[in-house]
């Protein structure tokens, strides 16, 4: 991915399962390295809250937070089953310690019962093009994302048996954790699907552009029932019918705006079902499309978001308009409603 010109990055290694120390050593000299010139420091991992520099306490530290970090154990692969009962109170407690040293942005509203303040709340959303994309074709299903057992990878590699031989290709595009790779590479090999491994997030997506289905196959996980899953919108925004599990964020996007089909948690044949019903019926993936492109547009198009996103941040580096004096004076968004 190319960055824009007014960023300048600094690369850092993946965190994958549980080979984490060498990234977290980067991602610590990194913070070390830059945090005198920094205004604020802007940090989506709790991860990094942990071990956090010395030069860095001393700047203005601002967690994005995007997920619900005990609630999401249950779905880390990588964090052995006997220990997450054990870290749970821990990461309570690092949320709680965090909440009184530093400022808190939160992606959800349901993230604000964790907490004892009022924080600041904007939806993590995504770009949606002022044109709308060419119609979905009836010959692949893709999933875009980190691809684990919790996220529903064993599901896709069953429904993809079960399409390969009618023609139909499932693509996942994403990195994955550890337990699963064997049997994607698997499914792999006897030509059943197509997994890309990680690719940058814009380029995943135009490769989803087109499809027939995007998948969100999640499990009934505590982390995913309040967290609207980004991937939706994504595909939503690209005029990609969505098959999802009945997650209730993703049911409260899905279903009133018709862009897609809900099945089961853990139910590859459904699944499979709901796909081939988008193949059979050239009309209703078109329409359902063409509607999540519209709600997409008129609801989650980040820019809409962003001047709140930006304006916080500039509040809290001391630089935002005099007529700005506290969180409070931030005005409040009002989404518009789209006309279905």
């Amino acid at each position: 991915m190319t960055p824009w010109r007014e960023i300048s990055p600094v690369d850092v290694p993946r965190a994958t399962g549980r080979r984490r120390l060498r990234a977290l050593r980067a991602a610590h000299r990194a913070l070390s390295e830059h945090a005198a010139y920094a205004d604020l420091i802007l940090l989506h991992d709790p991860e990094l809250l942990v071990s956090m520099p010395r030069e860095v306490r001393s700047r203005t530290v601002v967690w994005d937070v995007h997920e619900d970090t005990a609630a999401a154990l249950t779905a880390k692969g990588w964090v052995p089953g006997p220990v997450r009962p054990l870290l749970r109170p821990a990461v309570r407690r690092l949320e709680k310690r965090s909440e009184r040293r530093h400022r808190l942005l939160l992606a959800e509203e349901g993230y604000r019962e964790r907490f004892r303040e009022d924080h600041p709340v904007v939806p993590n959303t995504t770009y949606v093009a002022d044109l709308p994309p060419g119609p979905p074709d009836g010959r692949r299903a893709v999933y875009v994302g980190h691809l684990s057992v919790a996220r529903g990878a064993l599901d896709m590699i069953a429904m993809a048996r079960l399409l390969a031989p009618e023609g139909i290709m499932v693509e996942l595009i994403g990195a994955a954790d550890g337990e699963v790779r064997p049997a994607l590479r698997d499914a792999q090999r006897e030509g059943v699907l197509r997994w890309y491994g990680f690719v940058p997030n814009d380029r995943a997506l135009r490769i989803a552009e087109g499809a027939m289905a995007g998948l969100a196959l999640l499990h009934d996980e505590p982390n995913y029932r309040h967290s609207m899953p980004t991937k939706v919108v994504e595909y939503m925004a690209r005029g990609v019918p969505v098959v999802s599990t009945p997650n209730p964020p993703a049911v409260e996007i899905v279903e009133p705006s018709g862009c897609g089909l809900i099945v089961p948690f853990a139910d590859p044949a459904a699944a499979a079902k709901a796909v081939r019903r988008l193949r059979e019926d050239a009309e209703l993936r078109i329409g359902m499309g063409k509607r999540g492109y519209e709600t997409a547009r008129a609801r989650f198009h980040w820019p809409t978001h962003a001047e709140r996103f930006v304006t916080q941040l500039e509040l809290w580096a001391g630089r935002a308009p005099a007529l700005i004096a506290d969180a409070e004076a931030v005005p409040e968004f009002e989404e518009p409603v789209p006309e279905y």
